[in-house]
């Protein structure tokens, strides 16, 4: 019985958004999944940026140049893309939910909320998205001011775009609000278990 609930799930093709307003604590949340559940498998992001620190090529992003980029938004190669900042791209590759469904897994993407509403538009019945909000607007500030690692006019535009990604919650499956990191990963799991059949 669990055979045939399993070749029935890969014949499915299920895929899991995630996506937040940045310092939500998205990444927390997913990271949490995917070490709990082998079945779910992270996408990887195309990105035309360079490496930081310890960043590995084919494990946290796939590292491309943006002539490459743009010749694959040109083959339609990407489920969504954006220009984040000018010059520099992001995008999720058809090929990598292929890869991961090939290997009988759920794809778990972690991405921007205009991102993940093109996803969602075009995989209307096979996944399920879930948006992260933040406690509130001000609770966000704090959190990016602790990090200790941006301007205060970095953090001023992060809450402004923030504001403006927390207008799309309503577009999404699942609105979970992070006030405790805990509650929040199990509320998660919840939803994703039931999407899945687990």
């Amino acid at each position: 019985m669990l055979l045939a609930c399993f070749s029935l799930h890969m014949a499915s093709n299920k895929l899991i958004i995630i996506t937040a307003p940045s310092g939500a604590g998205k990444t927390s949340i997913t990271r949490f999944l995917l070490n709990k559940y082998p079945l779910l498998s992270f996408s990887i992001s195309a990105a035309t940026r360079q490496p930081r620190g310890e960043e590995k090529d084919g494990v946290d992003y796939y590292f491309i140049s943006a002539a490459d980029f743009q010749q694959k938004i040109q083959d339609n190669a990407f489920v969504e893309w954006e220009m984040v900042y000018e010059g520099k791209y992001y995008g999720t590759l058809k090929s990598e939910l292929e890869r991961i469904w090939a290997a009988g897994k759920t794809p778990m993407l972690d991405i921007d909320v205009k991102g993940a509403i093109h996803v969602q538009q075009q995989y209307p019945q096979e996944s399920l998205s879930i948006f992260i909000e933040p406690p509130s607007v001000q609770e966000l500030k704090k959190r990016l001011e602790s990090r200790g690692t941006e301007s205060a006019e970095s953090i001023a535009t992060r809450i402004n775009k923030a504001s403006y990604e927390i207008s799309f919650k309503t577009s999404f499956n699942k609105v979970i609000v992070n006030d405790d990191l805990t509650k929040a990963c199990n509320e998660a799991e919840q939803v994703i278990g039931t999407f899945l059949g687990w």
